[in-house]
Formats: structure tokens, sequence, C-alpha cells
């Protein structure tokens, strides 16, 4: 299958996917990937709502922002999506949701922090908070490779979350654990005191895995 074609299928499976999944609402939310050169990103549209969206829908835009394929705009958040592959060699995609548990912590400004010991796996620790820049700027996406370094994923205050992959599919599983930890974070300030995975156990399974702090 050409290339191009396939980033289209797999870009628009994940959106809606993603859509199902509740991980945003409306027209809200947008996902990229790009070719193996990175010479061209796959991206969703602007303002299409998902029930209707299809692979001729799904924009393929230069890293610049020029279009070479497709009838509508490219999501708005393109330059924070091609920052971020710009300056990632080993991402491969990116995916931003406004997943309402993880989000409500954006809002507030605050992380979640190490309160599962497969974060470390998944996201390579606790979920760090970007500082809040414009939607739809550059400066979004320097925010967000900020708070990237050892991490898989962040939340972008007052705005959402964002999530990066070597694949599409990878993104998406990561953007669906973020929204899991955050709902059980939140759960537990309303149980009682949270307990943080133990530094020494920290520690050990980030040797394990290979990762840095």
């Amino acid at each position: 299958m050409d290339i191009i074609r396939e980033m289209k299928k797999k870009v628009l499976e994940t959106t809606l996917v993603s859509y199902d999944e509740g991980l945003f609402a409306g027209t809200s939310g947008n996902l990229s990937m790009c070719d193996p050169q990175r010479e061209v990103v796959a991206i969703t549209p602007s303002s299409i709502r998902y029930e209707t969206m299809s692979e001729d829908d799904i924009m393929i835009i230069k890293m610049d922002g020029t279009v070479l394929e497709g009838a509508h705009r490219p999501s708005s958040e393109w330059r924070m999506h091609t920052a971020i592959l710009r300056q990632r060699k080993d991402i491969g995609a990116v995916v931003h949701t406004h997943s309402p548990y993880a989000t409500s912590f954006a809002v507030v400004g605050t992380p979640v922090p190490l309160i599962l010991i497969e974060m470390l796996g998944f996201l390579g620790g606790d979920i760090p908070v970007a500082d809040f820049e414009l939607p739809g700027s550059l400066e979004l996406g320097l925010s967000a490779l900020n708070v990237l370094k050892n991490r898989n994923s962040c939340l972008l205050s007052n705005h959402g979350v964002l999530t990066i992959g070597s694949t599409i599919e990878q993104a998406h599983i990561r953007a669906v654990y973020v929204e899991d930890a955050a709902k059980i974070y939140s759960l537990a300030l309303q149980a009682g005191s949270v307990r943080l995975v133990p530094e020494e156990a920290a520690r050990k399974m980030r040797a394990r895995l290979g990762i840095s702090e």
C-alpha cells in the first residue's frame, strides 16, 4: 500500500478509536504521524466532526505546514505537532487529547505523580505539566518539549494532554494510560492520603527498564 494512504488509514483509525474512548469530544483533539524520512506528516483536519471523517479528510503536510494533499485546513495545532516531530527524531507520532480527568489536572496545574509502578513502563514516570502557551502556536510545542525529557506524556496547562510515541499506536495507548492514571489519582485524592511508589522500588524499576530519571 502507498505510504501516504497507509498513514491516512492509521491516523483515521486511531482518531476514531480515541473518540469512541472519550479522549476528546466534538472536534477537539488532534493526531499526527510522520513518514520514516520525516518529509511529510499526516494530521487530522481542522473542525471536521469525527462521526463523518474519512481517510480523504486526513491532511498531508510538510513540516513547515505546506499542504500537500487534502481539501481542508490541517489541525490548528500543526505547529505543535511538527515542532515535536522535528526535534525528537525518535518520535513518529503525536496524540493530543482533552481527556477529562487528565485535563482537570492540567487546569489546576498539578502533575500526576508516580502513583502506579506501571507509569514508569508506559510513560517514563510521573506526568508533568508544561507551561501555558497559546493554542496553535509553535511555543506550545516547545513548552511541551521542555518537560518531555525522559517522559512520553505531559499535561498542557489549561488545555489538555499530549503523548508521543515511535508509532501512532504507541502514542495512543499512552494517551489512554494518562487518562487512566489521572482518574485513579483523582479518586485516590478523594479516598484518603495518596501514597507514591516508594523511591527505592522506582529506582529498581528504572534500572530494569533502562530509563533515566
